[in-house]
């Protein structure tokens, strides 16, 4: 039953349990906060200095940063591959481990923004879209929308994951008239968050490179690749160190589930490439200057074959059930389509989209040490943050630390009839 009592214990035996732990849980974080220490250095130094000190000029004024924030938008949609076919289709196998992909989700959410607040030059002008205090300028901006779709998912996934871990620390089960229509509502809103991103390039129609319909559907299809590939290698891990019961047939059901959205990218990125360079307009300059190089400049052309070889790899060894099944070549694969999404939503779609300039001139991109520091930094944020609620949701989720076990005899409130 719900008291304001269990409640306030359930928050301060959480973080008792969080600052316990052993001696490769203590490195690991003092390991993150060394990383996120160093961010902030960084990042006072460009408070300081201004965006100056990072490589970003007139001709890319977006880079490292936004195209980090591409990418963790799409790890957080990932989520999806779970709650589909764990509530959709009532497969128990997956259903038992849906609450790790929305864990996954807040913490890619968190990084998402704050690689936004980094990107912004005056952060203190944030307030400027406060609703009330400044304006949003919803519903006519994309920004507004991306704005209002990323934090109301993540309050969905935070609500959701503290409730099912509020239920298992109480003994009780959870409420499921409650619990499935949030979830089954986490669907569109992890599509939403994906599209609308899309749509903010693909609005800016005097970006050739981005102005394409079938960007919005290309963001998702690599979404829900390179989060589940995520989601695989962490679901190992966490069978090896804890008692959690992962099954085989979960995994390589999600791995299966990869193949298809991996065959879809593929196929998605090369009718978009047929359509520019068969056409062989003026607008081919972008993908030219990215597979090809342009002017003598090449410096992409090793990042664009590398994401397209390693996408290619990795569906080949997902799509051929014997390789698909094997741990080695799973994992490998797993890397390999990683390196893939994440290549293409940096140096793969960022820069080209901005390279050539309107004049055609062209400015070498390359992230600085102060924007690799800060993105270090926000990512060490993301990891501490879902390390700390694996450490929590573990025990929560096994039913080793509910209120009376997780207290000492002494401490444990008499139970209720």
């Amino acid at each position: 039953m719900f008291t304001l009592k269990n409640f306030s214990g359930f928050f301060s035996d959480t973080f008792r349990l969080i600052t316990k732990g052993g001696r490769i849980y203590y490195a690991w974080v003092g390991f993150l906060l060394l990383l996120i220490a160093i961010g902030a250095g960084a990042y006072l130094g460009q408070l300081k200095d201004g965006l100056i000190v990072t490589r970003m000029r007139d001709q890319v004024s977006w880079g490292f940063y936004i195209g980090n924030f591409t990418f963790l938008v799409g790890v957080a949609a990932a989520a999806i591959m779970l709650v589909i076919p764990a509530y959709i289709y009532d497969w128990e196998p997956i259903k038992e481990i849906t609450i790790l992909g929305e864990m996954l989700a807040i913490s890619a959410l968190i990084m998402c923004l704050g690689f936004v607040m980094v990107d912004i030059g005056r952060p203190d002008r944030f307030w400027h879209i406060i609703p009330l205090v400044g304006r949003l300028n919803w519903p006519q901006s994309m920004l507004a929308w991306d704005v209002i779709v990323l934090n109301l998912y993540l309050l969905l996934n935070w609500f959701v994951v503290t409730y099912l871990l509020f239920c298992a620390y109480t003994e009780r089960h959870y409420v499921k008239k409650l619990v499935l229509p949030l979830v089954l509502l986490s669907i569109p809103m992890a599509v939403s968050i994906h599209t609308v991103t899309a749509y903010l390039y693909n609005g800016l129609a005097a970006r050739p490179f981005w102005n394409s319909a079938i960007l919005a559907p290309r963001f998702l299809a690599s979404a829900f690749c390179s989060g589940p590939a995520i989601l695989l290698i962490l679901l190992q891990v966490l069978r090896k160190t804890t008692k959690l019961s992962i099954k085989d047939e979960a995994i390589f059901k999600i791995a299966e589930l990869m193949a298809y959205t991996m065959g879809f990218n593929l196929f998605l990125t090369a009718a978009e490439a047929f359509k520019e360079l068969y056409s062989g307009t003026e607008h081919m300059v972008y993908f030219q200057y990215l597979l090809f190089g342009l002017k003598g400049h090449t410096t992409l052309v090793p990042y664009a074959w590398a994401s397209i070889l390693c996408g290619l790899a990795a569906f080949i060894l997902f799509l051929v059930p014997r390789t698909r099944t094997n741990w080695v070549t799973l994992n490998i694969g797993c890397v390999l389509i990683y390196a893939s999404v994440y290549i293409e939503k940096g140096m793969g779609l960022i820069i080209p989209g901005l390279t050539p300039d309107v004049l055609g001139d062209i400015y070498v991109y390359r992230p600085s040490f102060t924007e690799i520091a800060v993105a270090a930094g926000i990512f060490a944020i993301g990891f501490l943050v879902f390390t700390l609620m694996l450490k929590a949701a573990v025990p929560m989720m096994l039913g080793e630390f509910t209120i009376t076990k997780g207290r000492t005899p002494k401490e444990a409130p008499p139970q209720q009839a």
